[in-house]
């Protein structure tokens, strides 16, 4: 109730920044390099990224320094994975899942997603949100019949340097409602780890977003890739 009240309050003065954030916002690319291949040596494993610009790799200009680069990297050395990367800026829960529904069915041994941050800017009810989400965890494990699913949070929008208040502000609330929907759901599950998009944590480590102050940067990428290849051992 709190959410949507302050959602009504300000709806004046999200508008008025909404447009002035599009203006002015730089747009990035998505990055080159390749979405689908084979890499690294020992033990098999299958790797399939779904979700929105982050997932892209937009911040970043290839994809070896993106977060399919920062997986792979980190997990060559041990196995031999077959990877695919299915992510489109602007993407939102529900495309993600009509994604997922025109993939042919494969199996992978794991899935990463990270959506989110395009149904914020929707101003999508948390509780809406999450029965998105589920319906999404529903397409994958019958779709692809993970053994592992890495959901990553959605990032905290109150930090992100290209939004000014109370537009950052209310964007960090929709943020953190959907974080412990999320976080609440994969705890239920047997096959679902949970990752924080903990922009805090980088900042404190001194870790820069990209230039468009909207995106990860390569060094975001690298940890927040690290942080799943450790999950990903734990599992195989």
């Amino acid at each position: 109730m709190f959410l949507k009240i302050s959602t009504i309050a300000l709806i004046p003065s999200l508008i008025i920044q909404g447009h002035a954030v599009k203006k002015n916002t730089l747009r990035l690319p998505e990055p080159e390099g390749n979405r689908q291949g084979i890499m690294g040596t020992g033990k098999a494993l299958s790797i399939l990224i779904l979700g929105d610009s982050a997932s892209a790799g937009v911040g970043v200009q290839i994809q070896e320094d993106a977060l399919l680069g920062a997986v792979l990297n980190q997990l060559k050395d041990q196995y031999h994975i077959s990877y695919m990367l299915e992510a489109k800026t602007g993407h939102s829960t529900g495309q993600v899942i009509k994604t997922a529904k025109t993939m042919s069915a494969q199996h992978f041994d794991v899935v990463i997603t990270s959506v989110g941050v395009n149904d914020i800017t929707k101003l999508t009810p948390p509780n809406n949100w999450i029965k998105k989400q589920q319906q999404l965890y529903a397409e994958i494990n019958q779709k692809f019949t993970p053994e592992l699913i890495i959901a990553s949070g959605v990032p905290p929008m109150n930090m992100f340097p290209a939004l000014p208040n109370p537009l950052a502000w209310l964007f960090g609330q929709y943020a953190k409602a959907m974080n412990e929907t999320l976080d609440k759901f994969v705890q239920q599950q047997a096959n679902m780890q949970w990752i924080a998009y903990d922009l805090e944590q980088f900042k404190l480590l001194n870790l820069e977003m990209a230039a468009d102050g909207f995106h990860p940067s390569k060094e975001i990428y690298t940890l927040w890739g690290q942080q799943m290849a450790d999950k990903i051992r734990q599992m195989f």
